[in-house]
């Protein structure tokens, strides 16, 4: 899995997300990071996403959430920044 910033600018940013299965497929998936730096999430796409403070939440919508072994989908994500713009360190869980 891989979250990288495909844009920024004076207070915002653009990220995307890629969630790949392992060796087995999956039926969803379930990504968690948190900010450092106090950015917000505003919208996202082909994710649903829930925060409180600098913890987020992103889990599949109905279109994405199965995956076959080693495939991956993307989701995107448009936020907010003060200060610095650190990208997290996401971890995934998926539902077999």
């Amino acid at each position: 899995m891989s979250y990288a910033v495909v844009g920024q600018w004076n207070g915002g940013f653009q990220a995307d997300v890629r969630v790949t299965a392992g060796s087995a497929p999956i039926r969803g998936w379930t990504v968690r990071w948190t900010y450092a730096n106090g950015q917000t999430v505003a919208q996202s796409w082909s994710a649903t996403i829930t925060s409180s403070g600098s913890s987020v939440t992103a889990t599949n919508v109905a279109y994405n959430g199965s995956l076959g072994a080693g495939a991956s989908t993307t989701f995107g994500l448009i936020g907010s920044w003060t200060g610095s713009n650190t990208a997290p360190t996401p971890t995934c869980t998926a539902t077999t």
